[in-house]
């Protein structure tokens, strides 16, 4: 008999990979992207479902919220929701399925030689204040110089959007 938490735990893994699968083999764009969004949706929730809030939080803001609307922009600015994308040549479908089923041997070898043992460490504290505090430590053990590294690197890529998006008078 299963619990409830093995069975949301298989609802949500359901979910990820079916998204996940109808975003690589739907010909037309715009539900590939959809697919993606309940995909990456999906992935929230099982972050949820571990009890990291901040993860999950953090996953729906950047990739729910930011990459997969981004995509969706450009898909409808490039005016080909509509259209079909090519179909795969034969030999990549021969290829991709090799790697599949190459990723499952691997995976299971390394299942049946490799056992999964808790180990007695104390695992980290993952509320916000505990993870707000690492990033910010200037001292031992803190994040502060890559957090500061991190945005200095953002701003720069939102500097490189708006001189693309500018349009040069002389050009046009």
């Amino acid at each position: 008999m299963m619990d409830a938490t093995t069975v949301i735990f298989y609802i949500l893994a359901a979910l990820i990979l079916g998204s996940g699968m109808l975003a690589v083999s739907t010909r037309k764009i715009f539900r590939a992207a959809i697919y993606l969004l309940f995909s990456l949706t999906g992935i929230a929730g099982l972050y949820f479902w571990m009890q990291y809030e901040f993860l999950a939080a953090v996953q729906i803001i950047v990739y729910v919220g930011g990459i997969v609307v981004l995509i969706i922009f450009s898909i409808f600015l490039t005016q080909t929701s509509g259209m079909d994308m090519p179909a795969a040549l034969k030999s990549r479908k021969l290829f991709a399925a090799l790697a599949v089923i190459c990723g499952f041997l691997l995976t299971a070898t390394q299942i049946s030689q490799h056992g999964f043992v808790g180990s007695g460490i104390q695992a980290a504290d993952t509320g916000v204040r505990a993870i707000g505090h690492a990033m910010l430590n200037t001292g031992e053990g803190g994040f502060a110089l890559p957090f500061e590294v991190v945005s200095i690197l953002l701003l720069s890529a939102m500097i490189g959007c708006i001189v693309i998006a500018i349009k040069n008078p002389e050009r046009s």
